[in-house]
């Protein structure tokens, strides 16, 4: 039987996945969850070193970031394996990979290598700091590069010191360009016919995130400082406590203000001229958060949230993860789906955050074992029977 394709979206193009841990997967997971035919190439069993970089395959991160791929091993340590690794890379229209730049290159994996046997092929590399620079053999890790990007000196609250943000925003961030560049490059290849090599870094990719608090620099010169729950220039935009817990509301502008104290019946504020204009409002703002804390105090957070939003002004629950799942919104736009996996159970992943009309991305199949699909994958790159055998003998699968 055929296996199954997460949409039809990608499905001409083949993918080789030599990533391991998180930006690199991730990458992947977005070209396997639009079609693409992706191959997962991982060390043969018989080369652990102990418990593998990411945890242990059954965990839910690892079944989250491998699903709708095929599984292939491959030993890239011996020349048998490489000269595997290059008939793969002659048929492949990408290979995405995220070792240190000195290893890749020393295993004789590099861009330069693979890019001989096929023009067309568009090499996607991912590292901690960059191919080349005084940092580009560091080994990357995402909390290095929130740290060194930048964010965590902006994240918590005033005086608090370095706060790390509770998802791994640079390995995730990393991957989503990393995937963008891949897309970019197999749309310019319509026209030049050739591939070409793509880069990115965890802490390239933290930096752009920072966005607005990095151009604050660029632009202007301002140093963003730690700003805890407040938005640093929409106030009143934050966290504020009710009857029974907190709520965030966001205030963007004088016409949203005024909504604002309207719907928590403190229309006396607006008379206010320590709160009459935006700045006077951010020189104010620890005092304004009072009075409008004073004013939720009576209500509980339910009911100022119908009431706010009924005014025109944002304003959410604080869910915490089991909470946000069971929000009526939450479940109408089917974050998770489920996959069938090889034991008959279902299990539940996270969905595409996106929709396509006509080339929807599902969750097509669970990730595979270890070299589940060798023999089917080889098979179909041109290995004979008697090939496949020998590489077996030779443990190089």
């Amino acid at each position: 039987m055929p296996f199954p394709r997460a949409s039809t979206a990608l499905s001409r193009f083949t993918v080789l996945d030599l990533t391991r841990v998180r930006a690199g997967p991730t990458c992947v997971r977005q070209l396997a969850d639009w079609g693409a035919n992706v191959v997962k190439i991982e060390s043969p069993e018989h080369m652990d070193g102990g418990e593998p970089l990411g945890g242990p395959r059954e965990n839910a991160d690892f079944q989250n970031l491998h699903r709708n791929k095929r599984g292939l091993t491959l030993n890239l340590k011996s020349a048998e394996g490489v000269a595997v690794l290059e008939r793969l890379v002659a048929k492949a229209d990408v290979l995405v990979e995220n070792y240190r730049p000195d290893v890749k290159r020393r295993l004789g994996i590099d861009d330069e290598r693979l890019r001989a046997v096929n023009p067309r092929l568009i090499y996607a590399s991912i590292s901690g700091f960059g191919q080349t620079g005084p940092y580009a053999t560091r080994p990357g890790f995402d909390q290095i590069a929130q740290g060194m990007g930048g964010l965590m000196s902006i994240t918590g609250l005033p005086g608090q010191g370095p706060v790390r943000v509770g998802i791994p925003i640079a390995d995730l961030s990393a991957g989503l360009f990393a995937a963008i560049g891949i897309l970019v490059a197999l749309i310019e290849r319509e026209q030049s016919g050739e591939g070409q090599r793509i880069e990115t870094s965890l802490l390239q990719a933290q930096i752009f995130m920072l966005d607005f608090q990095a151009a604050r620099w660029l632009v202007a010169g301002e140093v963003a400082p730690q700003a805890g729950n407040n938005h640093p220039t929409s106030i009143p935009t934050g966290v504020f406590g009710t009857a029974d817990g907190h709520i965030n509301i966001a205030t963007a502008g004088h016409t949203m203000w005024e909504r604002l104290c309207r719907a928590i019946d403190a229309a006396d504020l607006l008379d206010v001229p320590d709160y009459a204009t935006g700045a006077a409002r951010s020189k104010n703002r620890d005092a304004l958060n009072a009075e409008i804390e004073r004013r939720l105090a009576g209500r509980t957070s339910a009911e100022w949230v119908e009431r706010i939003n009924g005014a025109g002004v944002p304003c959410g629950p604080i869910y915490r993860v089991n909470e946000m799942f069971a929000d009526p919104q939450v479940r109408h736009l089917g974050p998770s789906q489920p996959v069938v996996t090889r034991d008959g159970a279902t299990l539940n992943l996270l969905a595409q955050p996106v929709s396509l009309s006509r080339t929807p991305s599902r969750l097509a199949a669970p990730p595979p074992a270890r070299g589940e699909h060798t023999d089917e994958v080889l098979a179909e790159f041109g290995f004979s029977r008697q090939e496949i055998a020998a590489l077996r003998d030779s443990k190089i699968l």
